[in-house]
Formats: C-alpha cells, sequence, structure tokens
C-alpha cells in the first residue's frame, strides 16, 4: 500500500498543522522551531511567534508534506539571506564562488512517519515551490545516511539529493557534501 502524499508551501493557510506537528515533536530539534537557520535576531519572542512572524512577512519557506489534513515533515528553504547560518559555514566560504539562489536549510520528518518516503516528497516538493518563485540555482548540504545518527540528519540524506538530481559539488565536512541542482523557472 502506498501512500500518496501531497505538498503544501508553508504560510497563514497550513500554519495550524505545521505548528502542531512541531509541538508534537518537542519543538523540533530540541525547541528549534526549524528557527536555527535563520538569520540571529534580537527579539525576545518565543521562537514559535518568532517563525510565525517570519511566514506572515513571507521570509520562511518551507514544502510542508501531508497525509490528508496531517503534516507530516517538511523541507525548509530560502535565499541565503533568509537562511544564512548554515552548518560548516567556515569550511562552505573558503571555496565560495558565488552564493546559490536557494538554499535547502532543513529537513524534518514527525516520530512514527520516517522512513515512508516524506522526506524525499518534501525535497520534491521544495524544488517545485523554488520552481514557481523563479528557479534558479540551489544547494543543499546532506550527509550520507549512517554518518549521523538519522535523528541528527538536518539537511538531510546524501541519497535522497542524489535521487532528486542534484551533483556534488566540494565537501564542506567530514561528511557535509555541498550539493547543487539547477531548477528553471516556471
Amino acid at each position: 500500500m502506498t501512500t500518496e502524499y501531497t505538498v503544501q508551501p508553508l504560510d497563514v493557510s497550513t500554519w495550524d498543522a505545521f505548528s502542531e506537528l512541531v509541538e508534537a515533536n518537542g519543538g523540533v530539534f530540541g525547541g528549534c522551531w526549524c528557527m536555527g537557520f535563520h538569520p540571529e535576531d534580537d527579539s525576545e519572542l518565543p521562537k514559535r511567534e518568532r517563525k510565525l512572524e517570519r511566514v506572515l512577512s513571507g521570509t520562511a519557506h518551507a514544502a510542508l508534506v501531508f497525509d490528508g489534513d496531517t503534516c507530516l515533515g517538511w523541507c525548509q528553504f530560502g535565499a541565503p539571506s533568509e537562511v544564512p547560518r548554515i552548518k560548516s559555514l567556515r569550511e562552505y566560504e573558503k571555496n565560495l564562488g558565488a552564493l546559490p539562489d536557494w538554499r535547502i536549510a532543513c529537513c524534518f520528518v514527525g516520530k512514527g512517519h520516517r522512513r515512508k518516503g516524506v522526506a524525499t516528497a518534501a525535497l520534491a516538493g521544495a524544488l517545485e515551490l523554488i520552481a514557481e518563485l523563479g528557479g534558479g540555482r540551489v544547494e543543499g548540504y546532506p550527509e550520507p545516511a549512517g554518518a549521523v545518527p538519522a535523528g541528527f540528519l538536518f539537511n538531510g540524506a546524501l541519497s535522497t539529493y542524489e535521487r532528486a538530481g542534484f551533483t556534488k559539488d566540494r565537501m564542506i565536512g567530514k561528511h557535509r557534501w555541498v550539493m547543487v541542482v539547477d531548477i528553471p523557472g516556471r
């Protein structure tokens, strides 16, 4: 039996489903609320409210994967100015030619839904949304499955990116790669 997932962008209409998934998973990665890759700010608001502010202002992008009305996971993406805080940044900047148009910042799949194609659907959905936003060069920063525990694959698995058409550009950590793909706009 194969589940048919749908993908929707993170926006006001999907906020409640996104929020329910985050809350059901302890705020995700120790209460991150998928804010760890956004620019630091001096706001004293809780991360939940800061994330909602970004959604309302259009400076938070994610492809949310749904089974019916239930959000199972997502793939966050954004322009480098929206998600500048990538892992291994110092190493990344050493051989940087030019910034990409878009970055895949993080991927998350809720407990009980892992290893069921949700991350694959989320990455594919992010690339579709990027195409709708004009396309361009997209970078991701995955690691091979098994290099770190599955719960710490913030950027997703290398094999998922390869299946989505990304190619290896360069290593920026012991196991982390810069992967690239060019997405035509629509």
